[in-house]
């Protein structure tokens, strides 16, 4: 895994034998176990690592009007029982533009005001619940409604 880990040789002293993994991969979800000997003594630890994703379907850039899929995975082994959506921190109704089903939320007509912080929150039959954010980016035309400009001749125009 390296160069994507590391442990803090100074903090070891101290009895913090932490294991910093960065950036974090699908692939690192797992069972983690370290043993530490000192003089006659061992310590050990486990730690199971979660990972969860959202992912976008086409990939970026998304351009407005055209329809997009986001996807919430995680390696949690419990049955999933809900999947809420938020945008910029509050709850998305999943009816009309928006679609929700099995971890997925389908925007059929993405607009200018659907960029932002997108959050997928997962909660688990074991009463887990966990989230990951997406910055969704949109390519589209953030004017006026009615995009007639006028400019004087000679002049400039944007």
């Amino acid at each position: 895994m390296r160069p994507r880990v590391s442990v803090q040789d100074s903090a070891l002293r101290n009895g913090n034998f932490s294991l910093r993994i960065d950036p974090v991969r699908s692939e690192d979800a797992g069972l983690y176990k370290a043993w530490v000997a000192y003089n006659t003594e061992i310590k050990s630890c486990q730690v199971e690592l979660g990972i969860i994703t959202v992912t976008l379907s086409p990939p970026s850039p998304v351009v407005e009007n055209e329809p997009l899929l986001l996807s919430c995975n995680s390696s949690h082994r419990a049955t999933l029982v809900e999947t809420r959506w938020f945008h910029n921190g509050h709850l998305v109704p999943t009816s009309g533009t928006f679609c929700s089903l099995h971890g997925t939320l389908s925007i059929l007509r993405p607009a200018m005001s659907d960029a932002g912080s997108w959050r997928c929150q997962l909660r688990y039959s074991n009463d887990d619940i966990i989230s990951a954010t997406y910055n969704l980016q949109i390519l589209g035309f953030d004017g006026p409604t009615n995009p007639v400009v006028y400019a004087a001749a000679g002049s400039a125009a944007n």
